[in-house]
């Protein structure tokens, strides 16, 4: 009996136990609602394809913008600023047309310093503009098509060109200001004088006329001209006016001083213009200022071509383009010299015939001959 009521109680205990163990763990059974929330947690982020597409635009819009604007307002402010200068001088003579017949030259007006250049080719209504695929020759591809034509009609000009740059027909050459009446008294005041000689008269020349600008007297004026360096060139109604004695005193001779002045005269009267000296064909500009005196061909020809940037001048009496020339085609120059006579390098008749063969760029192959010996040509200009 007694050990039936012991098997009792333990059993009652291990029922007790049971139930209490069943009752734990009922207690501790609630694992169901974190599954809810887990699935809660996964269903709650359907929005999430969407959520990369947000950053994504804004990523785009916080890139993009900057990158035309800024560029744009880069160069809007890079021509703004130079809008009297040098360089923006460059950029719109680049869209200028061009005529080998004509002066591709930007000039100043002597008088008035107005601006007298061929059309921006910007600029041209839509009626004047050239047709579609016609080809149209401006400052910016006339050197490009001047050389791609010397090539063309002889080879052997091929490593000229690519050994010497033509800076007088480059695009930057074409967008210089000149003053066609300083260019044309600088030319008569350098005849028959040395290159240093010239740019001394020259300063003490232009020293008369600015006296009241503290400029120095003609005789303090140094030798290389310095001191006139930064002075206007004087305007022709005032070289006109001047007398023969005054301009004198700047180290011109009296026939120096008289051509100076009577060029001064059609310059101031209207007579020669640079607008006449722009669009005048070849022939009429010749013969016009071969007319004016102290002008003669050689000194014509040179205007044209370093001043007026006309293509297609060619200058027969040059004597370093016919040893140049004579050079080119094969000849001994230094046997040559010594024969004497105008033409002792190459007849005249032989420099026509060859010269004529690079028509409409005869300016361009006048100045490679000149290379052709390493000619000095900076004080043509």
């Amino acid at each position: 009996m007694a050990a039936t009521r012991r098997s009792a109680r333990i059993s009652n205990r291990a029922s007790t136990q049971e139930a209490a163990a069943t009752a734990a763990a009922a207690a501790a059974d609630p694992p169901p609602p974190p599954k809810e929330n887990k699935r809660k947690r996964k269903a709650a982020p359907k929005p999430e394809p969407a959520a990369p597409k947000t950053p994504t635009k804004k990523r785009q819009r916080s890139v993009a913008p900057p990158l035309t604007p800024t560029t744009s307002a880069v160069t809007l402010n890079a021509e703004g600023s130079d809008l009297n200068g040098i360089k923006n001088t460059a950029h719109k003579s680049v869209t200028r047309l061009a005529d080998p017949k004509l002066s591709n030259a930007t000039l100043l007006s002597p008088q008035t310093s107005r601006i007298i250049a061929s059309r921006d080719v910007e600029a041209l209504s839509p009626l004047k503009a050239p047709s579609f695929g016609v080809k149209t020759t401006t400052t910016a591809t006339l050197l490009r098509e001047a050389c791609d034509h010397l090539i063309k009609v002889d080879e052997r000009m091929r490593p000229l060109i690519e050994r010497h740059h033509c800076h007088v027909f480059s695009p930057e050459g074409l967008a210089e200001k000149v003053d066609p009446f300083e260019s044309l008294v600088s030319g008569i005041l350098s005849q028959q004088v040395s290159g240093a000689a010239a740019k001394s008269i020259k300063a003490k020349f232009i020293a008369l006329f600015s006296p009241e600008d503290g400029g120095d007297p003609p005789s303090q004026v140094s030798a290389n001209g310095d001191s006139a360096a930064e002075k206007r060139f004087p305007m022709p109604s005032e070289v006109a006016a001047c007398s023969l004695e005054r301009l004198r005193t700047a180290g011109l001779s009296q026939r120096k001083a008289e051509y100076v002045q009577g060029l001064a005269e059609k310059f101031a009267s209207g007579e020669i213009t640079a607008q006449m000296l722009h669009d005048a064909p070849d022939e009429e500009l010749m013969e016009k200022l071969i007319a004016v005196r102290g002008l003669g061909r050689w000194s014509v020809e040179m205007f044209a071509f370093f001043a007026l940037k006309r293509m297609d001048v060619f200058s027969i009496g040059d004597l370093g383009i016919q040893r140049g020339m004579a050079a080119f085609v094969g000849r001994d120059v230094a046997k040559l010299k010594n024969k004497g006579g105008k033409w002792k390098y190459m007849s005249e008749q032989d420099m026509v015939e060859l010269s004529d063969k690079f028509a409409p760029y005869r300016s361009l192959f006048m100045w490679y001959m000149w290379k052709v010996e390493d000619t000095d040509v900076s004080s043509m200009g």
